[in-house]
């Protein structure tokens, strides 16, 4: 850190237009270093001041600057121009600090300097720079415009960096720079930055003009700072990270739980070990927990690195800050207003009026209809609001499709959760958990019973060998976890097997679910298959059967294929790259958009989502052993190089290797709407990747000399996913192809994988008895005690209100997904806005356009193929079409839409 601060400092003390002002009071002043920048998009951004008095404001330059003229020193002037936002700017300026608005009236708010690419010819070192201070000249469309202009001698180079110092006590966003003047004019710089304020960090801050470089083409002015930036984003991994700091670092999953808190219920084990393998998080830096000190003290607030939060900078954040209004105000209200928290439905028309009269709000808490208008509304002439939901397109359309077999099996193909369903290939069914701890393993879904249930349209090895048996498992992953959260109050937990026939019209029927239970205490172990019937026993029984399955895959999906796979998976890839690929590297160009507000919502998850007593916990399965059982399915089941979609398509026996098949794969359900779709669009991702990377890696060399690149992948594999380092499947980059499949895996990830599995979640489980998210009662035929199984033949349809979740678990879950299903009125959609670095590659910029064009014909096939009427699968009478991979949308909860990144 001293090295660099000596080596800026070296290359800064030069011509300057003008002197700095002496400094008022220095709040507080490390030494001095260089930080980089972490480019976002070039549309015009807000930024808020860090005292909350402030207005926000909003920064960017453009380019109606003056051009060059020379004059008899031999010199040029350049001019920039720089905006700033908000109305009022000054007088909240002042409102705060007074020199602020001293300093913003005589033009002392942001010093400039301008780094040369080339060094001196005659030492050999970086040039001098030429600084400048950017002076305010005048309010337009409630921006505030800065000016700059810059004498330039000649011989001076082209422009490859600037330096900015923020003058103020508040710190400053930036959008974009552009200089004019020179011979290669414009010259932009895409800054979308935070930049903080000196009296908070006395660092200068560097943004690399739009140039891409590999770290052996970096220009010979600019190697320094290129490597300086990655020193100080890397930090020395102490202390406790401020909000202003822009660290990235690694840590563990050490503060889901609170062992400090008066509650003995709330300590949780450190996610990240030999015991419980896990990824990891950005590290925060916070004090160790009194009680455990191997966990991390929570707080209220979570530190994430400074460019990754965007709080109150554009509408975008309208769905994070929608989220934190929910999870922090709204669901602790509705607790209140909800006393009993183990009150179920007493009836299905109870559950209707959640969309027709809503659960009251108190008059004191109005304010809740300005936050979250989808979801409280005025209800009555006299002004009282309610939490009134929005029905479900489900529910639109076909109020009972929930209740139908065929359209429970159609879910596992087109539904919220297309990840888990698997060709049965091999027969019979048997568990390989120890029979010494769990019971016998083999299951009672037998080859007599499958082939009565098929009606003996073939034996059970004919369907077998014609790839028409299929399997929802949950077995094994679930059975250990029975005995422990049965000793929740309030709910049970089974392991389960659900297996399903290929019919001839290309749909599945479900033949058998199986639910098991292992020894408990003195009780032997517990198992039974339950079939559709005939009868009404028989029937109710089923549904109950399938009212447990539904929430293992809810809380399955919800765990495993949405948190852990998507947003837990993804964030080492963000930290890795941030502190290993340089700003103007080209594949950290690529990748950034697609890891955009992803660690912000991460750390919000784990302040109020997966969190000891969370929402997570307090209602899905398995309860307060939920974020356990992600890292079981972590350990058991997470392999990179299987989170590619053929490979995972592949993997689970749902599509086979065939050159002669479209995308190079037969899939064993023809009609399996997330395959047919997801294939079009990872196709469109590769083939935009594979133009990127073959432009700037001609050579297969240039990948296995590329040291940031090969570092950046190490670190993924040594420190992100660290509990797995040594596994021998993981990638190694060595030819062009070897990186187009890596980055192809992690673009998916974040844009088709997410979207797939977390726009459609109030479209399908807004409905809660479509999908419960956790059964608090056991099956009637377990250990049946004479009065209970009495009501279950009197009343089981009251038998199954008690199974679903209880009101308060229901209402707050269909809260948090109306939001999470939610797309923000200016969303980035994959393929949608091009990056202002491809638009000056023209290359790039031809790439771009035709992978744009692709994700518009894969809009035009989704619609013809939705008016298909032989696709069963997607759609049909009552049927919601299968649109979750349909690129673009337009806001709110549409069920369609691809965002860049993980988001929301």
């Amino acid at each position: 850190m001293m090295n660099a601060a000596s080596h800026l400092d070296r290359i800064s003390c030069t011509q300057s237009s003008s002197s700095l002002l002496p400094k008022p009071f220095i709040r507080r002043s490390p030494p001095a270093s260089l930080l980089p920048t972490r480019r976002r998009r070039s549309s015009t951004l807000e930024f808020q001041g860090k005292q909350k008095c402030l207005s926000s404001i909003r920064a960017s330059v453009t380019d109606n600057v003056k051009g060059v003229k020379t004059s008899k020193e031999n010199t040029s002037s350049a001019k920039a121009v720089i905006r700033a936002t908000a109305p009022g700017l000054l007088s909240n300026l002042a409102s705060a600090n007074p020199l602020d608005a001293y300093q913003d009236w005589a033009g002392k708010t942001l010093l400039l300097e301008l780094v040369s690419a080339d060094v001196d010819f005659a030492t050999g070192l970086e040039k001098e720079t030429i600084k400048g201070y950017a002076k305010k000249v005048k309010t337009e469309n409630d921006e505030v415009i800065y000016e700059g202009e810059f004498k330039v001698p000649a011989g001076f180079g082209e422009v490859g960096a600037i330096l900015v110092q923020n003058e103020l006590h508040q710190e400053i966003f930036l959008n974009n720079i552009v200089l004019d003047g020179f011979p290669n004019s414009p010259i932009h710089f895409n800054c979308s930055s935070w930049v903080h304020s000196i009296y908070d960090n006395s660092s200068k801050r560097i943004f690399f003009s739009n140039k891409s470089y590999l770290p052996n083409d970096t220009p010979t002015g600019l190697k320094k700072l290129r490597e300086t930036d990655l020193e100080n984003l890397r930090g020395n991994g102490e202390g406790e990270r401020e909000k202003f700091d822009r660290i990235y670092d690694y840590d563990t999953y050490n503060d889901l739980g609170d062992p400090d808190s008066s509650s003995d219920d709330l300590a949780r084990p450190v996610l990240g070990s030999k015991v419980h393998p896990y990824p990891r998080r950005c590290r925060t830096g916070r004090p160790r927990s009194k009680k455990d000190p191997l966990s991390e003290k929570r707080s209220n607030s979570v530190y994430v690195p400074r460019d990754e939060t965007f709080e109150d900078v554009k509408v975008s954040t309208f769905g994070i800050n929608t989220l934190k209004s929910v999870l922090h105000a709204f669901l602790p209200t509705l607790e209140v207003i909800l006393l009993n928290p183990n009150l179920g439905f007493p009836h299905f028309t109870a559950i209707d009026t959640l969309f027709k009269e809503g659960v009251p709000v108190p008059k004191d808490k109005n304010f809740f209809q300005l936050l979250l208008p989808r979801l409280v509304k005025t209800v009555t002439d006299g002004g009282d609001e309610a939490l009134l939901f929005e029905s479900p397109e489900m529910m639109e359309r076909d109020k009972f499709s929930w209740f139908r077999d065929e359209e429970f099996s159609r879910q596992t193909l087109a539904g919220l959760n297309p990840y888990s369903l698997e060709l049965v290939t091999e027969w019979p069914l048997k568990s390989k958990l120890d029979p010494e701890i769990y019971g016998s393993p083999e299951s009672l879904i037998t080859t007599e019973l499958v082939e009565r249930e098929i009606r003996g349209v073939m034996t059970i090895d004919e369907a077998l060998k014609q790839k028409k048996m299929f399997i929802l498992d949950y077995h094994d992953l679930l059975l250990p976890y029975v005995s422990k959260v049965r000793e929740i109050e309030g709910t049970t937990l089974y392991g389960s097997r659900t297996l399903f026939f290929l019919t001839m019209e290309g749909t599945l029927e479900p033949i058998a679910i199986e639910l098991t239970r292992p020894p408990v205490g003195d009780k032997p172990q517990w198992k039974q298959v339950f079939t559709p019937g005939w009868d009404g026993t028989s029937c109710w029984l089923w549904r109950l059967a399938k009212a447990h399955v539904c929430a293992h895959d809810s809380g399955y999906h919800q765990l495993v294929i949405h948190w852990l796979r998507t947003h837990c998976c993804t964030e080492p890839y963000i930290i890795a790259a941030n502190r290993q690929l340089s700003a103007m590297h080209p594949i950290y160009r690529l990748l950034h958009p697609h890891f955009r507000y992803t660690m912000e919502i991460n750390a919000l998850a784990r302040q109020s989502l997966i969190n000891a007593g969370g929402i997570i916990e307090s209602c899905f399965s398995p309860g307060k052993y939920a974020i356990e059982l992600s890292s079981a399915a972590y350990d058991q089941l997470w392999r990179f190089d299987m989170e590619a979609l053929p490979a995972d398509l592949i993997r689970r026996g749902m599509a086979v290797e065939d050159p002669t098949a479209e995308h190079g794969l037969k899939l064993s359900i023809e009609d399996y709407p997330f395959a047919n779709d997801g294939l079009i669009l990872w196709d469109a991702i590769k083939q935009w990747v594979r133009d990127y990377v073959n432009h700037y890696y001609p050579d297969s060399s240039l990948v296995e000399s590329d040291k940031e690149l090969q570092d950046w992948w190490i670190e993924v594999r040594t420190k992100g996913h660290v509990d797995k380092k040594d596994e021998p499947w993981w990638p190694v980059l060595k030819t062009p192809e070897d990186l187009v499949n890596v980055l192809t895996t992690i673009i998916w990830v974040a844009a088709g994988h997410h979207a797939a599995v977390n726009f459609g979640q109030y479209v399908y489980a807004g409905y809660f008895p479509n999908r419960p998210t956790i059964t608090r009662t056991n099956m009637p035929t377990e250990d049946p005690v004479d009065d209970e199984y009495k009501n279950f033949l009197h009343k089981p349809e009251f038998a199954l209100l008690k199974c679903f979740p209880s009101k308060i678990q229901a209402t707050k879950v269909m809260a948090v997904l109306d939001v999470l299903s939610s797309h923000s009125p200016d969303e980035e959609y994959l393929g949608d806005q091009m990056e202002p670095s491809w638009a000056e590659n023209p290359v790039i910029k031809a790439a771009f356009e035709q992978f744009n064009g692709r994700l518009k014909e894969l809009e035009g096939i989704i619609d013809e193929r939705n008016t298909n009427l032989s696709l069963k699968n997607r759609t049909g009478a009552g049927v919601v079409p299968y649109e979750l991979l349909k690129p673009f949308s337009k806001p709110g909860v549409t069920g369609m839409g691809v965002p860049n990144s993980i988001s929301i």
